[in-house]
């Protein structure tokens, strides 16, 4: 006979991770923002906005930070937090 005041859980991780995981996406898909655009409508002119800051230095940079996130939230354990 199953106890039910026992509190059981389907999910692989809490709710706490699925948070973080989200959070950590979000920051993935910032980064892809970020980079996008900087091209020209002429395609014999070049455009020196591809080399620009956001470009080459930020959206990377965020995309690095986004993907550590995500592997926080994999790796937390929120019972061992307690």
């Amino acid at each position: 006979m199953k106890d039910t005041n026992k509190e059981h859980s389907d999910f692989l991780f809490d709710k706490v991770n699925y948070k973080i995981l989200l959070i950590g996406i979000a920051v993935i898909a910032l980064g892809f923002i970020l980079m996008a655009g900087g091209g020209s409508d002429d395609p014999k002119v070049f455009s020196e906005d591809i080399f620009n800051f956001r470009r080459i230095r930020l959206a990377p940079t965020t995309v690095l930070i986004g993907f550590g996130i995500t592997i926080w939230s994999i790796l937390k354990n929120p019972k061992k937090d307690n």
